[in-house]
């Protein structure tokens, strides 16, 4: 009988320990964070592409057409007998689809999405989950698909993200890394769905990451360009908006004078939509209150139907129809229905419980407001100010600016997409004016009023960046009344370094001086980052506050005045962590049971609390005389929340609280646990 065949069994421990290795090189290592923004971006390049054809796929299954509105009132080649009376009834069919999909397996699919990732980055350390990647693909391209007049960035933006963040977390990242790479599928999704490898990379730092570090940005960049190749090898490397005209120049200077006036318009005109979306998502909420969530966008959708009834032209994301007005084929009349109907449409598919993005719309928005402003100034002073098209193209990162903003993304957008870097100098002076003016009027982007209205402020004072948000003021203890009285001229022209009372008579008076220094100016208004530099180089027992003026002390300020602070900060914050992290997972069924369970723990091991009692065994023996479990570590021993030393020699004491880190699994006690003090 022929010997059965031998299979070993080494290979698979060595397979396992190179796939750890590997994933630990991926997660610690810096260069690892190179390969890591490549693989995201190639990925987040794939996933746009996919997603756009499923958009494209999604819309002529419906219509007959890749690209349905521009049209007007036409009919569906797939449903010819329902004529234009199609869209009153596919929204109402899509809702059906897309609504209960998001309801029962990711709920943070509905919406714009970029939200969302805001969240994870800010609040849960970069962590999104998978299913968020499929559900949101799925949901997007059926809500365009059917007619809801929405953009494919916010849902580009979420698949990347949750793409980077699974891959993350699956070579255990630590949350600051994490973090970027999350930013890096963001960069990448955006570069490839706009061809603009800029407006990826500012949208990853400025409206994702919202901080900047170097590693954060040649992660960033890598996975815009890596994204932006695969977009190019599929699609071509033509300019998103290849029919909008190019060369575009400023031939006079009263033309920057009337950029400047667009530009506070276009200011209004970001904050009037952000506004009217809230306003109508909040008179939805209350219209359906108490009815089930996943049949709303289904009753929603009559009301879509309706207005896409009146004016087609707002079926899906509406690039066709840009493109026709900014080519100046549209009349002032209808440019300004389309301005307001587009609000309004987004605001509805929004509000419904559709998921797209207000990246889109915002363009579409300042184009037609841009359109319209420029036929006008065309009209009254003639081809010397400029053709339309000029004044639309920067209106469109106009509006976006104050909507989202973040004026970087806007500048560097409409550049790349229309290729008009001619007109840069109005376009950044659009897109700096009118977020100054959104920043000014209204708290909030229309991607973090989102996470406003669920009680978390991603803008808020960091406790890491306290030192630069708090100032001398609110650290200072001041100085009595009497005192603060007191001006200080007495000795304003003396140049000396010591006062006119001798030692002696200090002494005298008081006590024996000890020390004598010149005293270095504060004020107010400064950051403590600063009061702690001038404290540690100038001031070890404090500084005084003086008035704007110099001419009263308003206070005096030490390092524990600050410390002071940073404590009460610190404390106060804890609450909004735990309810950033409540809102971060508001996708699950019990929130609750999620903020507070480790995301990469250490496998293996647990960590063990043994409170010390009057008739423990250890009260009054020292940490080394008991015989404590193979493989158990002090790690800590703490007195009412307070850290005590954990030496060996540590006595265990009524009330302490021992802390071990120990292995998981069956352990046996020894028979003894006291034994002989080591000496």
């Amino acid at each position: 009988m022929a010997a059965e065949p031998v299979v070993s069994t080494q290979s698979s421990p060595s397979h396992r320990s190179v796939v750890r290795t590997t994933a630990a090189w991926l997660g610690g290592n810096r260069l690892g964070l190179v390969v890591m923004a490549f693989v995201v971006g190639a990925g987040a390049g794939l996933g746009a592409a996919l997603f756009r054809e499923m958009v494209f796929g999604a819309t002529w299954l419906v219509t007959g057409h890749d690209q349905f509105g521009q049209q007007g009132h036409a009919a569906s080649t797939h449903l010819p007998g329902l004529g234009i009376w199609f869209v009153l009834i596919v929204p109402v069919l899509g809702g059906l689809l897309y609504g209960p999909l998001i309801y029962r397996f990711a709920r943070e699919a509905r919406g714009h999405g970029v939200p969302e990732v805001m969240l994870a980055v800010a609040e849960n350390g970069g962590r999104i989950r998978l299913q968020v990647t499929i559900v949101k693909a799925l949901a997007s391209a059926i809500t365009i698909g059917v007619g809801g007049s929405v953009g494919r960035e916010g849902p580009i933006v979420q698949i990347g993200s949750a793409l980077a963040s699974t891959l993350g977390q699956l070579v255990r990242m630590s949350e600051s890394r994490l973090r970027i790479i999350v930013a890096c599928g963001a960069a990448g999704g955006i570069a490839a769905t706009f061809n603009a490898p800029l407006t990826g990379l500012f949208f990853g730092f400025e409206i994702v990451l919202r901080e900047f570090s170097l590693d954060a940005l040649v992660a960033t960049s890598l996975a815009a360009v890596t994204g932006d190749l695969v977009s190019r090898a599929i699609f071509g490397s033509a300019p998103f908006f290849a029919q909008i005209p190019h060369g575009l120049s400023v031939t006079n200077d009263t033309t920057y004078l009337l950029v400047a006036v667009l530009a506070v318009l276009a200011g209004l005109i970001g904050i009037g939509f952000k506004t009217f979306l809230y306003w109508l998502e909040d008179f939805v909420d209350e219209l359906w209150k108490g009815r089930p969530e996943w049949a709303r966008p289904a009753v929603g959708g009559i009301a879509l139907g309706a207005l896409l009834l009146a004016v087609p032209q707002m079926y899906g994301v509406g690039y066709p129809v840009m493109n026709n007005v900014i080519s100046g084929h549209v009349v002032v009349g209808l440019i300004l229905l389309f301005l307001v109907s587009k609000v309004l449409a987004t605001s509805l598919t929004l509000s419904i419980g559709g998921s797209g993005g207000v990246f889109a719309p915002s363009l579409f928005i300042g184009a037609m407001a841009g359109m319209a402003f420029g036929t006008l100034v065309h009209s009254l002073f003639g081809s010397a100010v400029g053709p339309p098209a000029l004044y639309a193209i920067v209106a469109m990162g106009g509006v976006f600016a104050a909507a989202a903003q973040a004026p970087l993304t806007a500048i560097a957008s409409v550049a790349e997409m229309t290729a008009n870097f001619g007109i840069t100098l109005p376009i950044i002076l659009t897109c700096g004016i009118a977020a100054a003016v959104s920043k000014y009027i209204s708290y909030g982007s229309v991607y973090t009023t989102k996470l406003l209205r669920r009680g978390i402020d991603i803008e808020r004072p960091k406790t890491t960046n306290v030192l630069r948000t708090l100032t001398v003021a609110d650290a200072m203890q001041p100085v009595s009344r009497s005192a603060a009285a007191a001006r200080l001229d007495g000795a304003q022209d003396v140049e000396s370094d010591r006062t006119g009372v001798t030692d002696q008579q200090w002494e005298r008076l008081a006590g024996t001086v000890t020390d004598t220094r010149q005293p270095q100016e504060l004020f107010s208004d400064e950051t403590l980052e600063h009061a702690l530099r001038q404290l540690a180089l100038y001031g070890p027992s404090g500084l005084p506050v003086l008035s704007d003026d110099r001419e009263h002390v308003q206070g005096w300020i030490t390092r524990h005045n600050i410390l002071d602070v940073l404590t009460k900060t610190v404390q106060s914050s804890e609450q909004s962590i735990e309810h950033g992290a409540l809102a971060a997972d508001f996708g699950a069924d019990d929130p609750s049971l999620l903020a507070h369970r480790s995301s990469t723990s250490l496998t293996g091991y647990e960590i063990v609390e043994i409170t010390v009692g009057a008739n423990s065994p250890a009260l009054g023996r020292r940490i080394d005389e008991i015989s404590w479990p193979p493989g158990c570590l002090v790690v800590a021993v703490t007195e009412r929340d307070a850290p005590v030393t954990s030496s060996t020699d540590t006595i265990l004491r009524d009330g302490k609280r021992v802390l071990l880190l120990a292995p998981v699994g069956p352990r046996t006690l020894p028979q003894d646990p006291i034994s002989a003090p080591t000496r």
